[in-house]
């Protein structure tokens, strides 16, 4: 225990519990005792699916508010009784975290350059950098590595000191890295397990490709963006000569990659032309006109052209009809120097020529141009403005180009695996239970398997390496031994093999996986799937996932995905889903959006007490506001805090009871009965994961407690001759009191600790959560408190309205109430200074005909 201070503040609380909590191993997980009540039968670990936060930047006042959800549901169950298992982690790997080292030091990855042992990037902190290629030094792939694990490790840092002064109550000694050893052993298993099992596999397929980046992107990393466009009317001519047939593009550029012209099956204008030929303007190819269930008969003139590939309905239309392939853009976003065999013409191949080379913009210009030369462009363009598919960290419009990729299995071709995992969805309690439909929607809208491999270098290797053959062709796919892993292919070798075989026998593979296939697997990496068996055994499936709804597609998904392939279970049992922060126009903040605020700012000029509070008081699911500069609902919880150590320290002041004193005062016993009732409302919020209506209850009671029972009872705690009244109130208020700190431990760690050291050996955060039981026998609310709460409102209110002081004495006064408002007049009587007082009883409560001692009336 810890003397009380003179003046109790909130400043340094952080450090000096941050520290304490440390040193004394508050939030450690007892594995041992965990194991005991196991063998004894009770499953009481309460397991945390922590959301890995992107290790590369800032962390954003976003991830405070889900965080801070998160932990307060964990805070609870600790409380509770419950073996915590909760860990760190940091989503380390991945385009984020090259982009940032990219513009931090200057460089780009070059992986033909070798490696330069004395390297020194021609930067530090992104100053003066242009974030262009063309201005970045070119760095082999184990020197960009290196500065990538550098430059983590240095936010990482930064990452856990914020998290700590928020008061996270993580087990710091359980954090993991998604590029660490344990988590690649752990993501390049379960990839040999699911290409073992049929699940994974590589094939040649139309790919969504970032240019700039020059990777292949997910569906689930697709962001639709407004962007400007033209529709350009342009005629196919008809090869039995009668006419023309008019399409509408927004791509002419991709007319020599033109493969047939749809229309919707039911459209009477086309149905006389399906299963007749056009040929394509300015390039001469015969191609088929189709019918599809997907063309729109009100867009447009209601046909259009099918192209290898403009967009993803493309690819359907290419797949289902079995269309040819004449992709003719290359992964750096130019139009590629061989024309499709199809271009056969000499004039058909000059036009090509010229756009050979080129970017789709310049490509698109010049072929407007063409067609307005031949007479095949009808009429001006039409401006518009239309969804164009993004990569979510990308900043140009994504193309589809043909490449060789890995795959494993969701459920968008296997119907018996997205029934299993929509099942899967229905055995995990979603809250709010709405956000089910977001999982579900997704699931069902799947167009195809997921896409794991990247052509980036920051990342989990895909470990294989491939056979050659004498013609140098890639044969078989050649694995490695589990217990060898994590390996690289490019620099390891495999089983049976040499590094002087590489290039003759074999080659290493070089693509990384998408850093979701990592994140995917947080609770196999974090509860030591395989290399412990033991721990994975009490911690899995997790009690919670808590994260934010708009990772619900990817991170929730891959996470039930890889536990339904790998175990056939769910990998948690609940999943909090938190609410987006909107600025004060109520735009969701987003970095792309430069609307963001940083909390390390709030968090010193507030204290970390009123964060969570802010933060606390949203439910899940709910978008809650956020103005920095006029941060309303923070300074009501640092106000918050502060009465805690006020009101605290206040009741602490009167003199102790008689040991063995109980409360017998009727106002007293209704006050620990008001207080029985809010103890059973937040318990049942909370274990419905309500923690905004938990506090909501807590909050209102404690203030009314502060504001009128305090002052109801103070005179009769103050007098040390009071013998059981005496004795009553000050075992009401501290009981009261040690209740209350608890309530508000998990939302007020800092000051509620504080508070408990003053009185109490070991932390509040690890004693236990408050029961109505231990309020003794008071029965339910009699309604006393709120009688007199009213009446003390009205004293208060009509000295108010005399412009006197509240210490005013007030000669008489007549009450009107419910009789039982008698059983509490004489601590009315002393707190509103009363010297008579005329009881009448009523069903209303009201203070008339106050005389005071000034002889205002």
């Amino acid at each position: 225990m810890s003397s009380i201070p003179e003046r109790p503040a909130l400043e340094g609380l952080e450090e000096k519990w941050g520290a304490a909590w440390e040193s004394q191993g508050t939030y450690r997980f007892d594995r041992a005792a965990a194991l005991a009540q196991d063998a004894a039968g009770e499953r009481t670990v309460f397991s945390v699916d922590t959301p890995p936060p992107t290790a590369s930047g800032s962390l954003h006042i976003g991830h405070v508010f889900s965080y801070t959800h998160m932990d307060l549901v964990t805070r609870f169950q600790r409380m509770r009784g419950k073996s915590i298992f909760y860990p760190m982690g940091w989503d380390d790997n991945g385009l984020p975290t090259e982009r940032r080292v990219q513009n931090y030091y200057g460089v780009r990855c070059d992986p033909t350059l070798p490696y330069d042992p004395g390297f020194v990037p021609p930067q530090q902190g992104g100053e003066g950098s242009s974030g262009k290629a063309a201005d970045q030094v070119p760095i082999s792939r184990r020197n960009f590595i290196e500065l990538c694990e550098a430059l983590t490790i240095e936010d990482e840092k930064q990452f856990e000191e914020l998290w700590r002064q928020l008061g996270l109550s993580v087990d710091w000694s359980l954090t993991y890295r998604t590029i660490g050893n344990d988590a690649q052993a752990t993501a390049q298993r379960a990839f040999l397990r699911n290409l073992a099992r049929g699940e994974a596999y590589q094939a040649d397929a139309p790919t969504l490709w970032d240019i700039t980046f020059r990777t292949a992107v997910a569906q689930a990393e697709l962001e639709d963006k407004e962007q400007p466009a033209a529709y350009h009317r342009v005629a196919f001519h008809r090869t039995d000569g009668q006419g023309d047939i008019e399409i509408e593009t927004t791509r002419p550029e991709l007319l020599p990659a033109c493969v047939a012209l749809v229309a919707h099956p039911d459209d009477e204008r086309y149905q006389p032309f399906f299963g007749t030929t056009v040929r394509t303007p300015l390039f001469g190819v015969e191609v088929p006109v189709v019918a599809h269930r997907l063309a729109q008969k009100d867009k447009g003139s209601g046909i259009a052209m099918i192209c290898t590939f403009g967009d993803v309905t493309d690819v359907v239309w290419w797949r289902e009809l079995d269309l040819p392939n004449r992709t003719i853009i290359g992964a750096d976003g130019r139009i590629v120097a061989e024309a499709p065999e199809a271009i056969a013409t000499d004039e058909a191949k000059a036009h090509y020529a010229e756009l050979a080379g080129k970017t789709v913009f310049s490509a698109k210009a010049r072929v407007v141009e063409l067609l307005r030369e031949s007479g095949e462009l009808i009429g001006d363009p039409k401006p518009i403005t239309h969804a164009v598919k993004f990569f979510e960290k990308g900043d140009k419009p994504l193309e589809i180009i043909s490449t060789r990729q890995w795959y494993i299995t969701n459920g968008a071709r296997d119907e018996k695996l997205r029934d299993r995992l929509v099942e899967a969805g229905r055995e995990i309690a979603f809250t709010p239970d709405h956000m089910r439909v977001r999982y579900e929607n997704w699931v069902g809208g799947l167009t195809g398997d997921w896409l794991i491999s990247r052509q980036r270098f920051f990342g989990v290797p895909i470990p294989v390496w491939y056979e050659l053959d004498e013609n140098g062709e890639r044969g078989a796919v050649l694995v490695p031994s589990e217990d060898s892993l994590p390996i690289d292919p490019s620099s390891d070798v495999p089983p049976g093999y040499t590094e002087a075989d590489r290039g003759i026998r074999f080659v290493g593979e070089l693509d990384i996986m998408d850093t979701w296939a990592t994140s995917s697997l947080t609770p196999q990496i974090a509860g030591g799937w395989v290399t412990d068996p033991e721990l994975f055994d009490l911690v899995f499936p997790y009690s919670l996932r808590s994260q934010g709804q708009d990772i619900i597609r990817t991170w929730l998904f891959s996470t039930v995905l890889r536990a339904e392939l790998e175990h056939g279970s769910i990998p948690w049992k609940n999943a909090g889903i938190s609410g987006f922060i909107v600025d004060p126009d109520r735009k969701k903040m987003s970095k792309s959006k430069g609307n963001v605020v940083t909390p390390k700012g709030m968090l010193d000029d507030h204290g970390s007490d009123a964060v969570r509070y802010w933060a606390a008081s949203s439910r899940l699911g709910t978008d809650a506001a956020f103005d920095p500069q006029n941060p309303k609902q923070i300074k009501i919880g640092r106000r918050l805090a502060i009465k805690v150590l006020n009101a605290a320290k206040f009741v602490y002041s009167f003199p102790e009871a008689p040991t063995g004193a109980s409360a017998t005062e009727p106002l007293d016993v209704d006050m620990l009965a008001e207080l029985a009732a809010v103890v059973t409302t937040a318990t049942n919020a909370l274990e419905a994961f309500d923690h905004a209506r938990a506090l909501e209850t807590a909050e209102q009671f404690f203030w009314t407690f502060c504001d009128d029972y305090l002052e109801l009872v103070k005179e009769r705690a103050y007098d040390a001759e009071g013998g059981a009244g005496q004795a009553s109130a000050v075992v009401a208020l501290r009981t009261a009191i040690d209740v209350l700190l608890r309530l508000f431990a998990p939302y007020l760690p800092f000051a509620t600790e504080e508070v408990w050291s003053w009185t109490h050996e070991g932390s509040v955060h690890t004693s236990a959560w408050p029961t109505a039981a231990e309020l003794g026998e008071v029965g339910a609310p009699t309604g006393l408190l709120p009688a007199v709460s009213e009446a003390l409102i009205g004293i208060r209110r009509a000295k108010t309205d005399a412009k006197a002081s509240q210490k005013t004495e007030v000669l008489s006064a007549t009450i009107a109430g419910p009789e039982i408002l008698r059983l509490a007049l004489a601590d009315l009587s002393a707190v509103g200074r009363i010297a008579e007082v005329t009881f009448v009883a009523a069903e209303d409560i009201a203070v008339a005909d106050i005389v005071l001692a000034e002889g205002a009336e």
